[in-house]
């Protein structure tokens, strides 16, 4: 199971604000290059963005649609890199105290090759892969300015 998490120092608007942004998906998402809009508005149910993928010496092209979205807490995907397969991608931010938050990510192969040849290897690269996605969506979201703490829940 590839779940992974990550504590970023900032409250779950300033995450989601980086994950509704199409324009930074290319500097955090791990092997994806030249991100650019497809249908939709992103990040609202069906959106595309369209992509080139890089994986080793490999370069393909690939596709992310959105399949639930509730901002700004929970955005789930379906990644389509062609011969590669599809998976679904899970992506909640969750708030820790007032500044921060916890994104978990959760990533399985829905279909096509990487739904066959899953296994633990596979989780393994995944959990290596989100690793680094998780450091670097950090980053991204960082960079966007000093922590606005979340309003109290009175």
């Amino acid at each position: 199971m590839a779940v992974r998490q990550h504590l970023i120092e900032r409250p779950p608007r300033q995450v989601w604000d980086v994950l509704a942004d199409a324009a930074t998906f290319s500097r955090w998402v791990v092997g994806v290059a030249d991100s650019e809009p497809g249908a939709g508005d992103w990040p609202q149910l069906g959106a595309e963005l369209l992509y080139k993928v890089v994986v080793g010496p490999w370069t393909g092209t690939g596709r992310t649609a959105v399949r639930r979205v509730e901002p700004p807490h929970l955005l789930e995907l379906e990644a389509d890199s062609g011969p590669l397969g599809t998976a679904r991608i899970a992506v909640e931010v969750r708030p820790w105290g007032r500044t921060e938050s916890i994104v978990v990510i959760d990533e399985h192969p829905l279909r096509g090759s990487a739904g066959t040849l899953h296994n633990l290897a596979v989780d393994g690269f995944l959990q290596v892969r989100h690793r680094s996605m998780l450091s670097r969506l950090a980053a991204v979201v960082e960079e966007s300015g000093a922590p606005v703490p979340e309003p109290s829940a009175s």
